[in-house]
């Protein structure tokens, strides 16, 4: 009995390790990573920004009662301050690759003056108008480059317009005339580029900071002086005065982005 009951001990003894070592290690507990985001997704935006424009125009006029005379080139320009809005989608192709599509409008202020070096018939002064864009919008697509997971850099491209108000003719002592060339919308196309960071540490997800410089040009375009009472052309032995003007507009504006989507 005494040797039955050391031979179990033994046998008990050998067996401990034996176990021990077939059971399984557990692995220590480790924290989750946190989630990747997708700049797949649309979204809404809205910010501020300053504008400048910049034409080179000319006058087909009459001097001397003589119809169709050219004056020399001149160049003109405005600035001010402008607010945008705007919606759009993106598409995230890879790791490091955005592309989308886009529209915005402008709401503008950008004041210059026109002085169109011509000769007003009533009073033999040079006359000049005070000139303002008010508006633009386009419609485009973009392409980004992830430089991190929340920053990106990207360039955009493609269709807009934009209008110009009414401009009033005075002389150069400030007298007006009672002629005006008429508000026009002009035709063109921009190439921008910015960047948009993610507020990742902000409690509300999908919010962005935009910032984009844009360059847009218009393609040259006719205005005939009219009398403002009237609507009759002016000058131009009774064709109208014609201002011939292109138009080239740089912005830098600041938004916030609303972005839908995000992380998967």
């Amino acid at each position: 009995m005494k040797h039955f009951v050391l031979a179990a001990l033994a046998t008990g003894l050998l067996a401990t390790p034996v176990m021990a070592a077939d059971m399984a290690i557990k692995a220590p507990l480790m924290n989750a990573p946190p989630p990747a985001y997708s700049w797949s997704g649309c979204y809404i935006s809205g910010g501020v920004g300053y504008g400048m424009w910049n034409q080179d125009h000319s006058i087909t006029t009459a001097f001397g009662g003589v119809p169709n005379i050219e004056t020399v080139e001149n160049t003109g320009g405005g600035r001010g301050w402008l607010g945008r809005f705007g919606a759009g989608c993106d598409y995230q192709v890879s790791s490091s690759w955005v592309i989308g599509i886009f529209g915005d409008y402008d709401w503008m202020n950008l004041k210059g003056s026109m002085s169109p070096l011509l000769i007003n018939g009533n009073t033999g002064l040079p006359s000049l108008s005070d000139e303002k864009e008010t508006s633009a919008w386009a419609v485009g697509g973009r392409i980004g480059y992830l430089i991190a997971p929340t920053v990106m850099t990207y360039v955009n491209g493609g269709y807009t317009q934009t209008r110009f108000d009414q401009m009033d003719q005075i002389t150069s002592r400030g007298l007006a005339t009672g002629n005006s060339f008429p508000a026009h919308t002009y035709h063109g196309w921009f190439i921008g580029s910015g960047f948009e960071y993610n507020f990742t540490w902000l409690p509300i997800q999908g919010l962005f900071l935009r910032t984009e410089y844009r360059y847009a040009t218009y393609q040259k375009d006719n205005l005939t002086l009219v009398n403002a009472t009237t609507g009759l052309p002016v000058g131009n032995a009774g064709l109208g005065d014609v201002l011939h003007a292109s138009k080239q507009v740089q912005t830098v504006t600041t938004s916030l982005v609303w972005r839908f989507g995000g992380f998967h």
